[in-house]
């Protein structure tokens, strides 16, 4: 083999490495946005089955009374220093 074969076939398997780790990262990524993905779904999850076992009658309703019901309960007196003491006491990430 001389040796401008020798470089084509260097070039080859360097193009051919090059696809595998692309390959790879969008793997990663694909696996990055699942993992987020199920983070939020149980963040969701779990928020929803504290609002219904604080309101329990929040589990009969459609999301709009229940945005309703939530904008309600933000314009009663005080709601706004609840919300800023609750936010000020979650740790940050």
């Amino acid at each position: 083999m001389d040796k401008k074969e020798s470089l084509l076939k260097q070039r080859d398997e360097a193009k051919k490495e090059a696809a595998q780790y692309e390959n790879q990262v969008k793997i990663l990524l694909n696996k990055q946005r699942d993992a987020e993905c199920h983070a939020r779904n149980h963040r969701l999850i779990v928020h929803g089955a504290i609002m219904e076992g604080v309101f329990p009658f929040t589990a009969n309703m459609d999301g709009e009374a229940i945005k309703a019901f939530l904008i309600a309960l933000s314009r009663l007196p005080g709601a706004t220093e609840a919300a800023e003491k609750a936010q000020k006491s979650v740790p940050a990430n």
